[in-house]
């Protein structure tokens, strides 16, 4: 039995979308594939029993019958890390029990797909960084990294070091077009010649961006106010603080946008109706537009949704949403497969 941890260098970098279409690919070619999380750490609140999504969908996808318990041992929740820190956690037996949520977990599998953190570095306060996991669960490790700027091969060179001998190599994910070269040029053969592998360099695929503006509602916790469809693309935040005027102009030089800005800018608003590059609107402080504005939205089908938050924490919760590039479903995670297929040495990885 193959025991495969997807870590990563950052947030933001596609690992789950990655770790899930490797054991697609795995499962494929004909291997009984299981999946774990042992720290959940994609939760939906920062309290109580919450639940990772990425297990979930792993569990759907690959249509496991596994328990969430035993999929997610350890729930890192900020409540959790705090009882940690207070000495409430008993650090040998949180590794006991992820050991033994793997062993019934690879019961009768070829591989097990590990899914990391985010951050590497997440699980420290227990003994369990994914680096730990790796040792605890005798898994290889594949790094999944961007590549934005010179300074990113910092993170890789350290979470490699980190990983030690287990470190398998390194795939580039998301790599823009005008970055490409330069990684298969000059990132490629620096790395390998500190001991790093690059296992694959997977470009940006558009459809792999951005999230959707049910995503987005679902997330925020949303009211909607329009009927209007919401699959559109969210690719970048605009804020709505300047003149009606100003904000229009600044409105059309953009394109799979979300505005937000209060519930009495009406200018503003009225702007973002107008810019074919706007696809939703987002009102702070739970306030609703004037039925003047929320009936030229459902006349042009755009998503007019509200939400209970300020301005600056809707931004930040929207920013890291794009950012982190969720997996959505099915399409995404076979779309990441093809990609993985056409651009990344699978046989390397899974073999």
């Amino acid at each position: 039995m193959t025991s495969l941890l997807v870590t990563s260098t950052d947030e933001g970098t596609g690992k789950t979308a990655v770790a899930l279409a490797l054991a697609r690919l795995a499962a494929d070619r004909g291997a009984a594939v299981g999946y774990m999380k042992p720290k959940g750490t994609r939760l939906q609140s920062n309290v109580g029993k919450t639940l990772d999504a990425d297990p979930m969908l792993a569990r759907e996808l690959l249509d496991l019958d596994a328990e969430m318990h035993e999929m997610e041992p350890v729930v890192y929740s900020p409540t959790f890390v705090k009882g940690a820190i207070r000495g409430e956690e008993d650090t040998a037996a949180l590794r006991e029990r992820v050991r033994e949520a793997f062993d019934g977990l690879a019961e009768g599998t070829d591989t097990m797909i590990l899914e990391g953190a985010g951050d590497p570095d997440t699980g420290a306060a227990i003994d369990l960084t994914d680096a730990d996991i790796a040792e605890l669960l005798d898994a290889r490790a594949l790094l999944v990294a961007r590549y934005e700027e010179p300074r990113d091969v910092d993170r890789i060179l350290t979470a490699a070091e980190n990983l030690g001998d287990r470190c398998l190599g390194v795939v580039f994910n998301a790599v823009s077009s005008a970055a490409y070269d330069e990684v298969e040029t000059e990132v490629v053969p620096f790395l390998e010649s500190r001991g790093v592998p690059v296992l694959g360099v997977v470009p940006w695929a558009r459809e792999m961006a951005g999230v959707t503006v049910a995503d987005l509602t679902n997330e925020l916790g949303a009211e909607s106010l329009t009927d209007a469809a919401t699959d559109a693309l969210i690719e970048r935040v605009l804020v709505g603080a300047m003149s009606g005027e100003s904000a229009l102009s600044h409105f059309r030089r953009t394109k799979d946008a979300a505005v937000i800005t209060g519930g009495d800018r009406a200018d503003v608003q009225a702007a973002a109706l107008d810019a074919p590059g706007v696809n939703c609107l987002v009102l702070t402080g739970g306030h609703r537009p004037s039925g003047a504005i929320l009936g030229e939205a459902e006349q042009q089908g755009m998503p007019v949704v509200t939400v209970q938050t300020d301005t600056i924490t809707t931004i930040e919760r929207i920013e890291s949403l794009i950012h982190g590039g969720r997996v959505r479903d099915a399409a995404t995670v076979e779309r990441m497969q093809e990609l993985l297929h056409a651009h990344a040495d699978v046989d390397a990885i899974l073999d």
